[in-house]
C-alpha cells in the first residue's frame, strides 16, 4: 500500500469508498440539480451550467461547471446553510441577511485584486432556504496536492520548494489583506499539472486576521498545532506556520508526520525518507513546540533551503513531460 493512502485521518479514503457515502454523494448531486432547476435559481442558470460532483466536505459539495458566455471552466461550490457553524457567518454590505464568512472574505479579495496563488471567486448566488453557490476559478489541469502526492509519491525537494514558495507568498497576500486561512493542508492546495503552479482553495474555515488568540477551530486536526490540542487556543501566524511545517513534511516524505494528539504535542517528527539537512531544519523550525519559536512567513522565505531549486524545477518538469509522452 502506498504510504500516502494510509493518510485517512484528514482524507477518509475508506469512508469515500463506502456504499453509504456513495449514496449520500448521489443524493447530494440530485438535490443540487433539483435546486438549480427552480425559478429561484434563474440568475445562476442563465449564466452557468452545473456539471458533475468533484468533491464533498463538511460545509457542502463542489461541482465542475462552465460559464455560458465564454465556455470558461469553473468550479461551483454549494454550501449547505445548516452545516455552516455559527462563528462562520458575517454581514456583507447591501445584503439583507448574513452570509457565510467565506463569501465575505473572498469578496474582499475580489475587490482588492488577485494573487496567482489564491483562488478567485467570480460570482456567488443565494439559494433561498438551502444555502449558497460560489463560482470559483478552476485551473484547466487541476489536481489537489493530496492526489498529486498519492500518484507520484514523495516529491523531489526542488518541487516541494516551488510549491511551498508559492503557498507562502499566497498566505502573505492573505495576511496583508486581513485574512487567515486556518486550514492549510494538501487537500486545499490545487496544482496545475502542466505549469506546476498552485492555488490555495477552500476558505470555509477562514477568518478575519487578528493579533489576539482564537478560541475556535474548524480546520483539520492533524494539521493543528500543539497549543490547540493542549489549551484550545492559538494565534494566526504560529498556526499557519505549523501547518506549513506539516505540509512540507508531507510533500517530501509522502505522508503527514502526526496522526494522534500525543504525536502532535510531542512535536518530534520522524523523517521516513532521506531529506536534506536544510529541508529538515526548516520543517523542524516550523514545527517548534512553542509558538513564539516558529518562524514568520518572511523568515521561511529567507531560509537557506528556500534559496535554491530553480534548475531542479526545470529538470522535474522536463522529466514529467517526457513521461507523459511515453504513456
Amino acid at each position: 500500500m502506498h504510504l500516502h493512502t494510509t493518510h485517512i485521518f484528514h482524507k477518509a479514503r475508506e469512508t469515500l469508498r463506502s456504499p453509504v457515502y456513495i449514496k449520500y454523494i448521489l443524493l447530494t448531486d440530485v438535490l443540487c440539480v433539483i435546486s438549480l432547476s427552480t425559478s429561484v435559481m434563474e440568475p445562476f442558470n442563465s449564466q452557468y451550467r452545473c456539471g458533475s460532483l468533484i468533491a464533498s466536505g463538511g460545509f457542502g459539495s463542489v461541482f465542475s461547471g462552465q460559464r455560458l458566455c465564454d465556455g470558461l471552466k469553473v468550479a461551483i461550490k454549494m454550501i449547505f446553510r445548516e452545516r455552516v457553524p455559527l462563528p462562520q457567518w458575517a454581514r456583507l454590505p447591501g445584503e439583507v441577511g448574513p452570509v457565510p464568512t467565506e463569501i465575505t472574505l473572498l469578496q474582499r479579495l475580489a475587490e482588492v485584486g488577485v494573487h496567482s496563488s489564491v483562488v478567485r471567486m467570480l460570482d456567488w448566488f443565494e439559494m433561498k432556504g438551502r444555502g449558497f453557490l460560489l463560482v470559483l476559478e478552476c485551473p484547466p489541469h487541476a489536481q489537489d496536492l493530496f492526489d498529486f502526492i498519492t500518484e507520484r509519491g514523495p516529491l523531489p525537494e526542488c518541487l516541494a520548494l516551488r510549491f511551498l514558495r508559492q503557498i507562502v507568498e499566497g498566505l502573505r497576500f492573505l495576511h496583508a489583506h486581513g485574512i487567515v486561512h486556518r486550514d492549510i493542508k494538501d487537500e486545499n492546495i490545487v496544482v496545475d499539472t502542466q505549469t506546476l503552479d498552485v492555488k490555495i482553495i477552500d476558505f470555509g474555515s477562514a477568518a478575519p486576521l487578528k493579533e489576539t488568540p482564537y478560541s475556535e477551530f474548524n480546520g483539520t486536526r492533524v494539521f493543528s498545532p500543539p497549543e490547540w490540542i493542549v489549551s484550545q487556543t492559538y494565534k494566526a501566524v504560529p498556526l499557519t506556520v505549523w501547518s506549513l511545517g506539516v505540509l512540507l513534511f508531507d510533500m517530501v516524505c509522502g505522508d503527514i508526520p502526526f496522526q494522534r494528539n500525543r504525536d502532535i504535542i510531542s512535536a518530534a517528527p520522524v523523517f521516513t525518507r532521506q531529506v536534506s539537512k536544510d529541508c529538515q531544519s526548516l520543517i523542524l523550525w516550523c514545527l517548534s513546540y512553542r509558538p513564539k519559536e516558529r518562524p514568520t512567513l518572511e523568515e521561511i522565505l529567507s531560509h537557506p533551503w528556500m534559496e535554491g531549486g530553480e534548475a531542479g524545477q526545470w529538470l522535474y518538469r522536463t522529466i514529467e513531460n517526457t513521461h507523459s509522452k511515453l504513456k
